[in-house]
């Protein structure tokens, strides 16, 4: 008896529990699913939020909705007043920020977004080339809904290893770390297609430069382990031995993925600083345009040697652009952090060590099958 009254008082309070909290029917509110942030005039701040509503026969429609304010929450206040159903930003699932707001400093919107228990950490962030609103805004005959279409298209390209990852989590983690410096996808507009063109380097909270998707292969390989990831090249005759320049004499052009690579790096020099840098690649070539015979080992061989020279020199040229824009996306920082007892490194002292530092890049590349060949 003494059980059951128990339970009865248990069962009463969770109900009284629920009974107090906020209800938030699906119809009575919009659904913030992207917001992008530009600098405006004055110190302003204009904000673009793409807003999906559901009506009572649940059929939805998106509206975007842009407002100017001094700060984003004042943004968001406004935006309210010009909805006729609560905004909430619980379902947002990107940001994207005007390469001036990347600029200027993305550190006040990070930490405001954080400081929010509304938003998920694992939201991505992005840059725009241009302002935000303009490719928000614009018209497309085929894309219904922007904020879904925008977040499904950098997704899956982190998911398939095109891109590293830039979650608000990520991001964050990067901006603290001493010895590391984050980057973000940039999106363009070119009519009706939005594109991820190139990816953008932070030095701290400031956007300093951008390498091509292409080169973003280079830096996921320098920074992360592969488990998939496609790249297209085309070995040149510095690459290329004398064998296969009697096949190929302008070049050979070829694709191959990743299947696995193995990643270690290590600080031989405190104080220049110098690291060794080793990258094991196991890979699938895919497609090449040459008429090599790739039944034979002596011609894997040299092509494998070729591929070899083509990486090193490659990334090579990635990490002596980075350090020319002063962004360690690579992480040597943390490294070197971790490697050096009471170094009492600070991010500025790392940054003065980054210019000088040398990377010595050795790679082992082993073709493991064929694919598909021209």
């Amino acid at each position: 008896m003494k059980k059951l009254r128990y339970f009865i008082i248990i069962i009463l309070l969770f109900v009284s529990l629920v009974g107090c909290a906020e209800t938030k029917i699906l119809e009575r509110i919009g659904v913030t699913t992207l917001v992008g942030y530009d600098l405006g005039d004055d110190e302003m701040v204009d904000t673009t939020a793409i807003i999906r509503q559901v009506s009572p026969e649940f059929q939805s429609r998106v509206e975007i909705i842009t407002t100017k304010d001094k700060t984003s929450k004042g943004t968001r206040i406004k935006a309210n007043l010009r909805s006729s159903k609560k905004i909430q930003i619980g379902q947002m699932r990107i940001v994207l920020f005007g390469d001036d707001v990347a600029k200027d400093g993305l550190r006040y919107y990070t930490e405001t977004l954080l400081e929010n228990p509304a938003v998920s950490n694992s939201l991505f962030m992005a840059v725009v080339e241009g302002r935000t609103q303009p490719l928000l805004e614009y018209k497309y005959e085929n894309i219904e809904d922007i904020g879904q279409h925008i977040f499904k298209l950098v997704e899956q390209n982190i998911t398939n290893e095109h891109l590293i990852s830039s979650t608000l989590h990520e991001v964050a983690h990067d901006y603290d770390s001493i010895g590391m410096d984050m980057s973000m996808p940039i999106l363009k507009r070119d009519k009706e297609v939005i594109a991820i063109t190139d990816v953008a380097l932070f030095k701290r909270d400031k956007m300093v430069g951008k390498l091509s998707v292409n080169d973003s292969f280079y830096l996921k390989l320098v920074r992360n382990n592969f488990q998939s990831g496609m790249l297209e090249t085309v070995l040149t005759k510095d690459d290329l031995t004398s064998s296969l320049m009697k096949n190929s004499p302008d070049g050979i052009p070829l694709v191959f993925d990743t299947v696995r690579t193995v990643r270690d790096v290590k600080l031989i020099n405190q104080k220049t600083p110098e690291f060794d840098l080793h990258i094991k690649m196991n890979a699938r070539l895919l497609e090449i345009k040459s008429d090599i015979n790739t039944g034979d080992p002596k011609q894997i061989a040299a092509l494998e040697k070729a591929i070899k020279k083509n990486l090193t020199r490659e990334i090579s040229r990635v990490i002596a652009y980075c350090q020319e824009v002063d962004s360690d996306v690579f992480g040597f920082g943390e490294v070197y952090r971790s490697s050096v007892r009471n170094s009492n490194l600070t991010h500025e002292k790392w940054h003065e060590m980054y210019k000088e530092m040398k990377v010595n890049v050795k790679i082992d590349f082993t073709i493991i099958r064929n694919g598909i060949f021209e």
